[in-house]
């Protein structure tokens, strides 16, 4: 159903704890009444976001104001209403959230609860500000979340050789254990090698199926991924434009003679993913 099928008024009258859930923020306690959640709108420990299951009705103790599901997803997102209309059609008329009792981790590491396809309208938009397609996000990344210090968290997930996550989303970035490199070996004689999750997927726009990709992830894992690097006799090098970046260069370089420096492709830019946004920008896109 798409989002002009759906009126105001019924986008309205749609489930609060539901529409909350969608939006990846789950009840810290709930009564047959009421569920209170921590606010999506700023950090906090103790919940002050009351929704009430009667009245269908949310307010945010914090910062004293409150409203209806379209409100809430609106001020959620800084959306326009079709776009909110959007974002509530795409709740399944089988939709259901059964609330799980709150139980921190033993620990604070991170701890991974689920990974599928992509789906979430936030990390949908993230991607689309990355000027990355959703297709090609879907084709190497999962929809992840994840818990820490008993909060829940959700973000844009590659896989790594080691069987961790790297994880992304609009507010922060972080990783699962263990960290390490990711290798995409497509059986072709080329290599493209890349600093991180968005500046690889960007790079997919430039090449073809049958080329391997290595992204480091961390440049603490240089010399380790030098054992795929040189099996290869073209290798093609879109670090970031910093120091650190231009160093690992330099180092591929003097270890390798097959390795060559594309950063001159986006020589005014931190990376080739901002290139890659800005360019798409000027062009309307």
């Amino acid at each position: 159903m798409k989002g002009e099928e759906i009126s105001w008024q019924k986008a309205r009258a749609i489930c609060i704890v539901k529409t909350m859930a969608k939006a990846g923020h789950f009840p810290r306690r709930e009564t047959k009444k009421d569920a209170w959640f921590l606010s999506p709108f700023r950090p906090e420990t103790h919940a002050s976001f009351k929704v009430s299951k009667i009245k269908n009705l949310w307010f945010d103790h914090g910062s004293g104001f409150g409203g209806n599901t379209l409100d809430l997803v609106i001020r959620l997102y800084d959306c326009r209403l079709l776009d909110a209309l959007d974002f509530l059609s795409d709740i399944p008329p089988s939709f259901s959230f059964h609330p799980q009792p709150f139980e921190p981790p033993k620990n604070d590491d991170l701890i991974i609860k689920s990974a599928r396809p992509i789906w979430h309208y936030g990390l949908k938009v993230y991607i689309k500000e990355r000027n990355i397609t959703l297709e090609t996000a879907n084709k190497y990344c999962k929809e992840v979340h994840y818990s820490r210090k008993g909060n829940h968290y959700f973000g844009i997930g590659l896989l790594n050789d080691s069987g961790g996550w790297e994880l992304r989303n609009r507010y922060y970035k972080s990783s699962s254990s263990s960290k390490d490199i990711t290798y995409v070996s497509n059986r072709g004689n080329q290599l493209v090698v890349t600093e991180g999750m968005f500046d690889f997927l960007t790079v997919t726009n430039f090449y073809h199926d049958k080329m391997s990709f290595l992204i480091f992830n961390s440049l603490s894992f240089l010399k380790k991924a030098i054992r795929h690097i040189e099996f290869f006799k073209d290798v093609k090098l879109y670090l970031d434009n910093d120091k650190a970046g231009n160093e690992a260069t330099e180092w591929l370089m003097q270890n390798h003679k097959g390795c060559i420096d594309k950063s001159n492709l986006y020589e005014d830019y931190k990376d080739i993913n901002e290139m890659w946004i800005r360019r798409n920008k000027e062009n309307g896109r």
